[in-house]
Protein backbone atom coordinates (compact mmCIF):
# COMPACT_ATOMS: atom_id res chain seq x y z
CA UNK A 1 0.00 0.00 0.00
CA UNK A 2 2.87 2.35 0.62
CA UNK A 3 3.69 4.02 3.46
CA UNK A 4 1.03 6.17 6.00
CA UNK A 5 1.70 9.56 7.28
CA UNK A 6 0.41 11.25 10.73
CA UNK A 7 -0.95 14.90 10.92
CA UNK A 8 -1.80 15.22 14.55
CA UNK A 9 -4.80 12.23 15.56
CA UNK A 10 -5.59 11.93 11.76
CA UNK A 11 -3.47 9.00 9.88
CA UNK A 12 -3.63 9.36 6.36
CA UNK A 13 -1.86 7.37 3.00
CA UNK A 14 -1.32 9.94 -0.03
CA UNK A 15 -4.13 12.19 -0.43
CA UNK A 16 -6.84 9.91 1.75
CA UNK A 17 -7.69 10.45 5.26
CA UNK A 18 -10.14 6.96 7.20
CA UNK A 19 -13.46 8.00 9.03
CA UNK A 20 -14.38 5.83 11.74
CA UNK A 21 -17.16 5.24 14.15
CA UNK A 22 -17.70 1.96 16.57
CA UNK A 23 -20.76 0.90 17.75
CA UNK A 24 -19.61 -0.88 21.44
CA UNK A 25 -22.26 -3.82 22.54
CA UNK A 26 -22.01 -4.17 25.86
CA UNK A 27 -24.22 -6.95 27.99
CA UNK A 28 -25.34 -5.29 31.18
CA UNK A 29 -25.28 -7.28 34.30
CA UNK A 30 -28.65 -7.62 35.42
CA UNK A 31 -29.90 -10.88 37.19
CA UNK A 32 -32.77 -11.03 34.46
CA UNK A 33 -32.85 -10.77 31.04
CA UNK A 34 -34.43 -7.16 29.72
CA UNK A 35 -37.94 -8.23 29.19
CA UNK A 36 -38.44 -11.28 31.33
CA UNK A 37 -37.71 -12.91 34.59
CA UNK A 38 -35.21 -15.73 32.82
CA UNK A 39 -31.69 -16.23 34.65
CA UNK A 40 -28.51 -14.22 32.57
CA UNK A 41 -26.31 -16.60 34.06
CA UNK A 42 -23.49 -17.82 30.97
CA UNK A 43 -23.01 -21.00 32.90
CA UNK A 44 -26.34 -22.51 32.30
CA UNK A 45 -26.65 -25.33 29.66
CA UNK A 46 -28.07 -24.45 26.01
CA UNK A 47 -31.40 -23.29 26.27
CA UNK A 48 -32.23 -23.74 30.17
CA UNK A 49 -32.51 -20.09 30.84
CA UNK A 50 -35.73 -19.66 28.31
CA UNK A 51 -39.23 -18.85 28.32
CA UNK A 52 -42.15 -18.02 26.06
CA UNK A 53 -41.20 -14.28 26.76
CA UNK A 54 -37.48 -14.89 25.57
CA UNK A 55 -38.41 -17.26 22.78
CA UNK A 56 -40.94 -14.97 21.23
CA UNK A 57 -43.99 -17.16 21.57
CA UNK A 58 -47.24 -15.78 20.84
CA UNK A 59 -48.86 -13.78 22.97
CA UNK A 60 -46.27 -13.52 25.31
CA UNK A 61 -45.85 -9.96 26.56
CA UNK A 62 -42.76 -8.54 27.87
CA UNK A 63 -42.08 -6.63 30.50
CA UNK A 64 -38.87 -3.20 31.59
CA UNK A 65 -36.16 -4.83 33.65
CA UNK A 66 -35.73 -1.76 35.62
CA UNK A 67 -32.12 -2.67 36.79
CA UNK A 68 -31.41 -2.49 33.44
CA UNK A 69 -32.78 0.70 32.82
CA UNK A 70 -30.57 1.97 36.09
CA UNK A 71 -27.57 0.39 34.91
CA UNK A 72 -27.55 2.41 31.09
CA UNK A 73 -27.70 5.67 33.25
CA UNK A 74 -25.01 5.23 35.16
CA UNK A 75 -23.23 4.49 32.00
CA UNK A 76 -24.89 7.94 30.60
CA UNK A 77 -23.93 10.03 33.43
CA UNK A 78 -20.06 8.15 32.98
CA UNK A 79 -20.13 9.21 29.49
CA UNK A 80 -21.43 13.18 30.11
CA UNK A 81 -24.57 12.11 28.24
CA UNK A 82 -28.31 13.83 28.72
CA UNK A 83 -30.50 11.45 29.84
CA UNK A 84 -33.81 10.64 27.85
CA UNK A 85 -36.93 10.28 31.11
CA UNK A 86 -39.27 8.83 28.95
CA UNK A 87 -37.07 6.94 26.29
CA UNK A 88 -38.93 4.78 23.98
CA UNK A 89 -38.71 0.90 22.56
CA UNK A 90 -39.20 -0.22 19.03
CA UNK A 91 -39.29 -2.95 16.57
CA UNK A 92 -36.27 -3.73 14.48
CA UNK A 93 -37.64 -5.65 11.87
CA UNK A 94 -34.88 -8.34 10.47
CA UNK A 95 -34.51 -12.10 10.13
CA UNK A 96 -31.23 -14.25 12.05
CA UNK A 97 -31.80 -17.65 12.57
CA UNK A 98 -31.01 -16.73 16.57
CA UNK A 99 -33.86 -13.93 16.78
CA UNK A 100 -36.98 -15.91 17.84
CA UNK A 101 -39.51 -12.91 17.28
CA UNK A 102 -38.24 -12.05 13.63
CA UNK A 103 -38.11 -8.57 14.90
CA UNK A 104 -35.50 -7.40 17.97
CA UNK A 105 -36.91 -4.56 20.28
CA UNK A 106 -33.97 -1.78 20.02
CA UNK A 107 -34.54 1.88 20.57
CA UNK A 108 -34.21 4.40 17.73
CA UNK A 109 -36.00 8.03 18.17
CA UNK A 110 -35.83 8.29 21.60
CA UNK A 111 -32.70 6.27 22.97
CA UNK A 112 -32.10 6.52 26.82
CA UNK A 113 -28.58 8.33 26.42
CA UNK A 114 -27.35 10.86 24.22
CA UNK A 115 -24.95 13.75 23.28
CA UNK A 116 -22.19 12.48 25.96
CA UNK A 117 -18.55 12.01 25.09
CA UNK A 118 -15.31 10.00 26.23
CA UNK A 119 -11.73 11.56 27.04
CA UNK A 120 -8.44 9.40 26.86
CA UNK A 121 -5.14 9.26 25.81
CA UNK A 122 -3.69 8.09 22.82
CA UNK A 123 0.20 8.53 22.47
CA UNK A 124 0.30 10.98 25.10
CA UNK A 125 -2.39 13.00 23.50
CA UNK A 126 -5.76 13.63 25.25
CA UNK A 127 -8.72 13.00 22.75
CA UNK A 128 -12.46 13.52 22.81
CA UNK A 129 -14.53 11.29 21.09
CA UNK A 130 -18.01 12.51 21.13
CA UNK A 131 -21.14 9.85 22.00
CA UNK A 132 -23.38 10.25 19.71
CA UNK A 133 -25.99 7.70 21.60
CA UNK A 134 -26.58 5.03 23.64
CA UNK A 135 -29.62 2.60 23.31
CA UNK A 136 -31.08 0.04 25.40
CA UNK A 137 -31.88 -3.20 23.38
CA UNK A 138 -32.15 -7.55 23.37
CA UNK A 139 -29.18 -9.79 22.46
CA UNK A 140 -29.95 -12.60 19.91
CA UNK A 141 -29.34 -15.83 20.73
CA UNK A 142 -26.51 -17.99 19.85
CA UNK A 143 -26.20 -20.26 16.35
CA UNK A 144 -23.39 -23.47 16.47
CA UNK A 145 -22.46 -25.53 13.20
CA UNK A 146 -21.88 -28.84 13.79
CA UNK A 147 -21.03 -30.56 10.30
CA UNK A 148 -24.18 -30.16 8.30
CA UNK A 149 -26.37 -29.30 11.60
CA UNK A 150 -27.28 -26.10 13.01
CA UNK A 151 -27.73 -25.46 16.79
CA UNK A 152 -29.39 -22.74 18.33
CA UNK A 153 -29.15 -21.30 22.03
CA UNK A 154 -31.39 -19.20 22.81
CA UNK A 155 -30.11 -18.36 26.37
CA UNK A 156 -28.37 -15.49 25.44
CA UNK A 157 -31.75 -14.24 23.53
CA UNK A 158 -32.94 -11.12 25.28
CA UNK A 159 -30.33 -10.64 28.02
CA UNK A 160 -29.51 -6.86 28.10
CA UNK A 161 -27.44 -4.71 25.67
CA UNK A 162 -26.36 -1.53 25.82
CA UNK A 163 -25.28 -0.51 22.36
CA UNK A 164 -23.08 2.62 22.60
CA UNK A 165 -22.39 4.40 19.15
CA UNK A 166 -19.51 7.12 18.40
CA UNK A 167 -19.35 9.99 16.24
CA UNK A 168 -17.66 9.16 13.01
CA UNK A 169 -14.42 11.03 15.03
CA UNK A 170 -11.78 8.36 14.89
CA UNK A 171 -9.06 8.79 12.03
CA UNK A 172 -6.73 5.53 12.97
CA UNK A 173 -7.26 2.04 13.37
CA UNK A 174 -5.03 2.55 16.79
CA UNK A 175 -7.09 5.31 18.32
CA UNK A 176 -10.37 3.10 17.43
CA UNK A 177 -8.99 0.44 19.20
CA UNK A 178 -7.28 2.59 22.48
CA UNK A 179 -10.89 4.03 22.68
CA UNK A 180 -12.57 0.55 22.73
CA UNK A 181 -10.29 -0.41 25.22
CA UNK A 182 -10.93 3.51 26.99
CA UNK A 183 -14.65 2.40 27.06
CA UNK A 184 -14.50 -1.07 28.07
CA UNK A 185 -12.71 0.66 31.43
CA UNK A 186 -15.07 2.58 32.06
CA UNK A 187 -18.03 -0.31 32.08
CA UNK A 188 -16.47 -1.72 34.27
CA UNK A 189 -14.87 0.69 36.90
CA UNK A 190 -19.11 0.96 36.94
CA UNK A 191 -19.39 -2.58 37.26
CA UNK A 192 -22.21 -2.39 34.20
CA UNK A 193 -20.36 -5.23 32.26
CA UNK A 194 -17.76 -7.39 32.89
CA UNK A 195 -16.37 -6.64 29.51
CA UNK A 196 -15.25 -10.10 28.22
CA UNK A 197 -14.54 -10.03 24.68
CA UNK A 198 -13.81 -13.90 24.50
CA UNK A 199 -17.76 -14.46 25.87
CA UNK A 200 -19.34 -12.09 23.82
CA UNK A 201 -20.50 -9.81 26.86
CA UNK A 202 -18.31 -7.02 24.88
CA UNK A 203 -18.48 -7.26 20.85
CA UNK A 204 -17.48 -4.36 18.49
CA UNK A 205 -19.08 -3.07 15.12
CA UNK A 206 -16.49 -0.77 13.08
CA UNK A 207 -17.55 1.75 10.33
CA UNK A 208 -15.20 2.76 8.03
CA UNK A 209 -15.31 4.76 5.46
CA UNK A 210 -12.02 6.49 3.87
CA UNK A 211 -12.37 10.13 1.62
CA UNK A 212 -9.76 12.49 -0.11
CA UNK A 213 -8.14 15.05 2.43
CA UNK A 214 -9.00 18.08 0.68
CA UNK A 215 -12.75 16.55 0.47
CA UNK A 216 -15.59 16.94 3.26
CA UNK A 217 -18.13 14.78 2.26
CA UNK A 218 -17.82 11.25 4.04
CA UNK A 219 -17.07 8.13 2.03
CA UNK A 220 -19.21 4.99 1.75
CA UNK A 221 -19.38 3.52 4.94
CA UNK A 222 -18.91 -0.14 5.33
CA UNK A 223 -19.85 -2.29 8.96
CA UNK A 224 -17.48 -4.64 10.35
CA UNK A 225 -19.33 -7.11 12.02
CA UNK A 226 -18.60 -8.51 15.62
CA UNK A 227 -15.37 -8.02 16.28
CA UNK A 228 -14.34 -9.66 20.47
CA UNK A 229 -10.20 -8.44 20.60
CA UNK A 230 -8.44 -4.94 20.55
CA UNK A 231 -5.85 -5.96 18.63
CA UNK A 232 -8.59 -7.59 16.13
CA UNK A 233 -10.47 -4.17 15.79
CA UNK A 234 -6.99 -2.77 15.22
CA UNK A 235 -5.76 -5.08 12.20
CA UNK A 236 -9.44 -5.32 10.72
CA UNK A 237 -9.88 -1.58 10.52
CA UNK A 238 -6.00 -1.24 9.10
CA UNK A 239 -6.73 -3.76 6.21
CA UNK A 240 -10.74 -2.45 5.31
CA UNK A 241 -8.92 0.84 4.69
CA UNK A 242 -6.07 -0.38 2.58
CA UNK A 243 -8.83 -2.30 0.59
CA UNK A 244 -11.08 0.73 0.17
CA UNK A 245 -8.20 2.63 -0.92
CA UNK A 246 -7.00 0.15 -3.31
CA UNK A 247 -10.88 -0.22 -4.72
CA UNK A 248 -10.95 3.69 -5.29
CA UNK A 249 -7.40 4.15 -7.06
CA UNK A 250 -8.66 1.46 -8.78
CA UNK A 251 -11.95 3.09 -10.20
CA UNK A 252 -14.71 1.31 -8.31
CA UNK A 253 -16.69 1.72 -6.04
CA UNK A 254 -17.65 1.43 -2.52
CA UNK A 255 -20.90 -0.49 -1.74
CA UNK A 256 -22.48 0.19 1.83
CA UNK A 257 -22.17 -3.34 3.18
CA UNK A 258 -21.57 -5.38 6.37
CA UNK A 259 -18.74 -7.80 6.38
CA UNK A 260 -17.05 -10.11 8.76
CA UNK A 261 -13.16 -10.20 9.61
CA UNK A 262 -11.48 -13.37 8.94
CA UNK A 263 -8.42 -13.46 11.77
CA UNK A 264 -6.95 -16.58 9.71
CA UNK A 265 -6.24 -14.72 6.63
CA UNK A 266 -6.54 -11.26 7.89
CA UNK A 267 -8.90 -10.10 5.64
CA UNK A 268 -11.98 -9.04 5.25
CA UNK A 269 -15.14 -10.17 3.46
CA UNK A 270 -18.35 -9.51 2.50
CA UNK A 271 -21.46 -10.36 5.23
CA UNK A 272 -24.38 -9.02 3.56
CA UNK A 273 -25.27 -5.32 2.05
CA UNK A 274 -26.18 -3.18 4.48
CA UNK A 275 -29.82 -2.24 5.05
CA UNK A 276 -30.91 1.56 6.25
CA UNK A 277 -33.11 2.39 8.68
CA UNK A 278 -35.75 2.30 6.17
CA UNK A 279 -35.08 -1.54 5.25
CA UNK A 280 -35.38 -2.41 9.14
CA UNK A 281 -39.17 -1.16 9.14
CA UNK A 282 -39.32 0.12 12.70
CA UNK A 283 -42.49 1.11 14.20
CA UNK A 284 -43.33 1.90 18.28
CA UNK A 285 -43.08 -1.68 19.78
CA UNK A 286 -46.86 -1.53 20.84
CA UNK A 287 -46.47 -4.02 23.61
CA UNK A 288 -44.23 -2.05 26.05
CA UNK A 289 -45.13 1.35 27.31
CA UNK A 290 -42.26 4.33 27.06
CA UNK A 291 -39.59 3.33 29.82
CA UNK A 292 -40.33 6.43 32.14
CA UNK A 293 -37.83 7.40 34.95
CA UNK A 294 -38.88 9.54 38.07
CA UNK A 295 -36.71 11.94 38.86
CA UNK A 296 -35.78 10.58 42.68
CA UNK A 297 -34.87 7.25 40.75
CA UNK A 298 -32.20 9.36 38.12
CA UNK A 299 -31.17 11.17 41.11
CA UNK A 300 -30.30 7.82 43.06
CA UNK A 301 -29.05 6.44 40.08
CA UNK A 302 -26.41 8.95 39.59
CA UNK A 303 -25.53 9.50 43.07
CA UNK A 304 -22.04 7.56 44.39
CA UNK A 305 -20.45 7.05 40.68
CA UNK A 306 -17.03 5.77 41.39
CA UNK A 307 -14.35 8.06 40.15
CA UNK A 308 -13.77 7.32 36.66
CA UNK A 309 -10.19 5.69 35.07
CA UNK A 310 -9.34 9.24 33.39
CA UNK A 311 -9.53 11.15 36.60
CA UNK A 312 -7.99 8.70 38.29
CA UNK A 313 -5.08 8.44 36.23
CA UNK A 314 -4.47 11.95 36.32
CA UNK A 315 -4.98 11.99 40.72
CA UNK A 316 -2.34 9.01 40.34
CA UNK A 317 0.33 11.53 39.07
CA UNK A 318 -0.44 14.83 40.58
CA UNK A 319 -1.03 13.47 44.18
CA UNK A 320 1.22 10.67 44.18
CA UNK A 321 4.11 11.87 41.89
CA UNK A 322 4.00 8.50 39.44
CA UNK A 323 4.89 8.29 36.14
CA UNK A 324 2.57 8.09 33.03
CA UNK A 325 3.29 4.62 32.69
CA UNK A 326 2.55 3.20 36.12
CA UNK A 327 -0.46 5.28 36.30
CA UNK A 328 -1.63 4.30 33.40
CA UNK A 329 -0.89 0.27 34.30
CA UNK A 330 -2.90 0.96 38.63
CA UNK A 331 -5.43 2.47 37.13
CA UNK A 332 -6.07 -0.37 33.94
CA UNK A 333 -8.92 -2.20 36.21
CA UNK A 334 -10.79 -0.44 39.66
CA UNK A 335 -9.52 -3.35 41.86
CA UNK A 336 -6.46 -2.56 40.87
CA UNK A 337 -6.45 1.14 41.56
CA UNK A 338 -8.32 0.55 44.83
CA UNK A 339 -5.52 -2.07 46.25
CA UNK A 340 -3.06 0.26 45.48
CA UNK A 341 -4.41 3.16 47.41
CA UNK A 342 -5.32 0.53 50.46
CA UNK A 343 -1.74 -0.08 50.32
CA UNK A 344 -0.78 3.33 51.06
CA UNK A 345 0.21 4.09 54.28
CA UNK A 346 1.87 7.14 55.58
CA UNK A 347 5.13 5.20 55.83
CA UNK A 348 4.91 4.35 52.49
CA UNK A 349 6.21 6.00 49.23
CA UNK A 350 3.47 5.56 46.20
CA UNK A 351 6.22 4.68 43.80
CA UNK A 352 8.02 2.57 46.20
CA UNK A 353 3.89 0.42 46.89
CA UNK A 354 3.48 0.84 42.77
CA UNK A 355 6.90 -0.56 42.17
CA UNK A 356 5.76 -3.59 44.93
CA UNK A 357 2.53 -4.07 42.94
CA UNK A 358 4.03 -3.91 39.29
CA UNK A 359 7.38 -5.10 39.67
CA UNK A 360 6.70 -7.75 42.54
CA UNK A 361 3.20 -8.90 43.09
CA UNK A 362 2.43 -9.06 39.10
CA UNK A 363 5.23 -11.92 39.12
CA UNK A 364 2.37 -13.75 40.88
CA UNK A 365 -1.25 -12.18 39.86
CA UNK A 366 -2.17 -13.73 36.34
CA UNK A 367 -5.10 -12.33 35.51
CA UNK A 368 -6.72 -10.20 38.00
CA UNK A 369 -6.62 -8.69 41.03
CA UNK A 370 -9.42 -11.18 42.83
CA UNK A 371 -6.67 -13.88 41.96
CA UNK A 372 -4.11 -11.94 45.03
CA UNK A 373 -3.67 -14.30 47.84
CA UNK A 374 -1.98 -11.19 49.71
CA UNK A 375 -4.54 -8.57 50.64
CA UNK A 376 -3.74 -4.44 50.18
CA UNK A 377 -3.25 -4.27 53.95
CA UNK A 378 -1.08 -6.92 54.24
CA UNK A 379 1.49 -5.61 51.53
CA UNK A 380 1.45 -2.05 52.84
CA UNK A 381 2.72 -4.02 56.27
CA UNK A 382 5.53 -5.61 54.73
CA UNK A 383 6.49 -2.27 52.97
CA UNK A 384 6.09 -0.69 55.92
CA UNK A 385 8.72 -3.15 57.49
CA UNK A 386 11.08 -3.19 54.33
CA UNK A 387 11.07 0.83 54.56
CA UNK A 388 11.72 1.01 58.38
CA UNK A 389 14.13 -1.46 57.92
CA UNK A 390 13.02 -3.99 60.06
CA UNK A 391 13.79 -6.86 56.83
CA UNK A 392 15.53 -6.31 53.69
CA UNK A 393 13.48 -6.11 50.59
CA UNK A 394 14.96 -9.24 49.51
CA UNK A 395 13.44 -10.62 52.82
CA UNK A 396 10.42 -8.47 51.65
CA UNK A 397 10.26 -10.46 48.74
CA UNK A 398 10.61 -13.98 50.05
CA UNK A 399 7.72 -13.85 52.43
CA UNK A 400 5.44 -12.45 49.77
CA UNK A 401 6.67 -15.96 48.38
CA UNK A 402 5.39 -17.69 51.14
CA UNK A 403 2.42 -16.08 51.65
CA UNK A 404 1.65 -16.90 48.20
CA UNK A 405 2.38 -20.70 48.66
CA UNK A 406 0.62 -21.16 52.32
CA UNK A 407 -2.44 -21.78 53.17
CA UNK A 408 -2.53 -19.25 55.81
CA UNK A 409 -2.00 -16.47 54.15
CA UNK A 410 -4.14 -14.38 57.03
CA UNK A 411 -1.24 -14.77 59.23
CA UNK A 412 0.10 -11.38 60.78
CA UNK A 413 3.57 -10.08 58.59
CA UNK A 414 5.52 -9.76 62.07
CA UNK A 415 4.90 -13.72 62.94
CA UNK A 416 5.88 -14.16 58.91
CA UNK A 417 9.19 -12.53 59.88
CA UNK A 418 9.63 -14.31 63.46
CA UNK A 419 9.18 -17.45 61.50
CA UNK A 420 11.89 -17.21 58.90
CA UNK A 421 14.38 -15.34 60.73
CA UNK A 422 14.07 -12.51 58.73
CA UNK A 423 14.43 -9.84 60.69
CA UNK A 424 17.60 -7.41 60.16
CA UNK A 425 20.19 -6.55 63.16
CA UNK A 426 19.29 -3.60 64.99
CA UNK A 427 21.99 -3.36 67.72
CA UNK A 428 24.17 -0.64 65.68
CA UNK A 429 27.01 -1.05 68.04
CA UNK A 430 27.05 -4.56 66.54
CA UNK A 431 27.04 -3.55 62.92
CA UNK A 432 29.40 -1.23 63.68
CA UNK A 433 31.62 -3.70 64.76
CA UNK A 434 31.00 -6.09 62.06
CA UNK A 435 31.94 -3.09 60.05
CA UNK A 436 35.54 -2.65 61.32
CA UNK A 437 36.13 -6.26 61.17
CA UNK A 438 35.55 -6.45 57.28
CA UNK A 439 37.36 -3.17 56.94
CA UNK A 440 40.27 -4.74 58.68
CA UNK A 441 40.29 -8.47 56.70
CA UNK A 442 40.15 -6.71 53.03
CA UNK A 443 43.42 -3.76 53.56
CA UNK A 444 43.59 -4.35 49.47
CA UNK A 445 39.94 -3.61 48.49
CA UNK A 446 39.83 -0.82 51.02
CA UNK A 447 43.08 0.66 49.28
CA UNK A 448 41.65 0.04 45.93
CA UNK A 449 38.40 1.92 46.57
CA UNK A 450 40.63 4.96 47.86
CA UNK A 451 42.24 4.94 44.26
CA UNK A 452 38.69 5.53 42.84
CA UNK A 453 37.68 1.98 42.28
CA UNK A 454 34.13 2.81 43.52
CA UNK A 455 32.66 -0.91 42.99
CA UNK A 456 34.85 -2.36 45.70
CA UNK A 457 32.30 -0.58 47.90
CA UNK A 458 29.35 -2.71 47.34
CA UNK A 459 31.89 -5.79 47.84
CA UNK A 460 32.84 -4.45 51.02
CA UNK A 461 29.02 -4.34 51.96
CA UNK A 462 28.28 -7.97 50.56
CA UNK A 463 31.09 -9.16 52.83
CA UNK A 464 29.45 -7.01 56.37
CA UNK A 465 25.99 -8.74 55.12
CA UNK A 466 27.32 -11.94 54.51
CA UNK A 467 29.10 -12.20 57.90
CA UNK A 468 25.86 -11.25 59.83
CA UNK A 469 24.30 -13.79 57.97
CA UNK A 470 22.31 -11.86 56.13
CA UNK A 471 20.80 -9.67 59.29
CA UNK A 472 22.53 -6.51 58.60
CA UNK A 473 20.52 -3.46 57.39
CA UNK A 474 22.40 -2.85 54.33
CA UNK A 475 21.65 1.21 54.54
CA UNK A 476 22.99 0.96 58.00
CA UNK A 477 26.27 -0.93 56.89
CA UNK A 478 26.77 1.95 54.07
CA UNK A 479 26.48 4.49 56.52
CA UNK A 480 29.33 2.46 58.59
CA UNK A 481 31.51 2.28 56.07
CA UNK A 482 30.94 6.13 54.47
CA UNK A 483 32.09 7.08 58.20
CA UNK A 484 35.37 4.78 58.32
CA UNK A 485 36.61 5.76 55.44
CA UNK A 486 35.96 9.47 57.08
CA UNK A 487 38.43 8.94 60.26
CA UNK A 488 40.81 6.70 58.38
CA UNK A 489 41.63 9.25 55.11
CA UNK A 490 44.81 10.11 55.04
Amino acid sequence: MGRWSKRGAIVSYKDYEAVIGLEIHAQLKTQSKIFCSCSTDFEAGDNQNTCPICTGQPGALPTINKKALELAVKVGRALNCEIDMQSVFERKNYFYPDMPRGYQISQLQRPICKEGYLEFYQQKELRKIRIERAHLEEDAGKSSHVGGASLINLNRASVPLLEIVSAPELRSPSEAAEYARSLRRVLRYLDVCDGNLEEGSMRCDCNVSVKKVTEKQLGTKVEIKNINSFRFVEKAIQFEIERQIDSLESGQKIVQETRLYDIDKNQTFTMRLKESSEDYRYFPEPDLFPATIKESELNLWSKDLPEQPLPRLKRFREDYGLSAKEAEQLTAEKALADFFEEALTPKNPPKTVASWILMDLFAYVKKDMSDSKISAKQLGELIEFTEKGEISRAAGKKILEKIWNSSSQDRDINQWIDQLGLRQMQDEGLMAQLTKDVFNQFPDQVEEYRQGKEKVFGFLVGQVIKNSKGKANPKVVKEELEKLFAETKN
